[in-house]
């Protein structure tokens, strides 16, 4: 990636989680990454461009954390590391949850991509979880409402993190441990192809 896209990009991430896509402008990301308006737009020609490749580093840099593990053989852990990994980085964690309120409150293109994304990764969850253990998880739970549940469980610990980010650290720990009642002893599904969450890899 071009060095200087990647500096737009960094800046978008901290502008973004700070302001939110409606408070942000191309100015501030101007501004935060030493450029000119211009120079962002060259690449960038649209603030909602901005805002999905931002969302895709987002993606890319939790794929990039999983790399040197063998994801699937231990999906609790994968997951785990996840939620760890956005811990260690806050930007990322904040502006997934600043999109997911905008979402809430029927913002564009915020709405549209929350939709999709909430939908296809349950899906592939589902999929997943079907193939490799059938109708039924090793908890008992149907494997859709498994997915959900899962989906939930990661949605749902970064935002008590970051609502209170001195609270728990056992989080990761959490995750893990939920998963291994739901899922069992056995290893988990292979990887899907979502970056966000390690087993529909995001």
């Amino acid at each position: 990636m071009c060095a200087r896209r990647e500096v737009i990009l960094e800046a978008a991430l901290e502008v973004l989680a700070d302001r939110g896509f409606k408070g942000t402008s191309i100015d501030a990301v101007a501004e935060r990454a030493g450029l000119t308006r211009q120079g962002v737009l060259h690449y960038f020609p649209s603030k909602k461009r901005l805002l999905l490749e931002v969302l895709e580093l987002r993606n890319r840099l939790a794929r990039e954390n999983l790399a040197d593990r063998r994801v699937g053989e231990d999906w609790a852990g994968d997951f785990a590391e996840a939620v760890a990994f956005e811990q260690h980085h806050p930007s990322l964690a904040r502006v997934h949850s600043v999109v997911m309120a905008e979402a809430v409150t029927g913002q564009e293109p915020a709405r549209g991509y929350v939709r999709d994304r909430c939908r296809t990764l349950q899906d592939h969850l589902a999929e997943h979880l079907a193939a490799r253990y059938g109708d039924r998880l090793p908890s008992g739970l149907d494997t859709r409402t498994g997915a959900t549940a899962l989906f939930a469980l990661v949605e749902g610990i970064h935002q008590l993190w970051l609502a209170d980010q001195d609270g728990d650290e056992r989080y990761p720990e959490v995750v893990r441990e939920v998963l291994s009642v739901l899922l069992g002893s056995d290893t988990g599904p292979p990887v899907c192809e979502d970056s966000a969450m390690p087993a529909v890899k995001g």
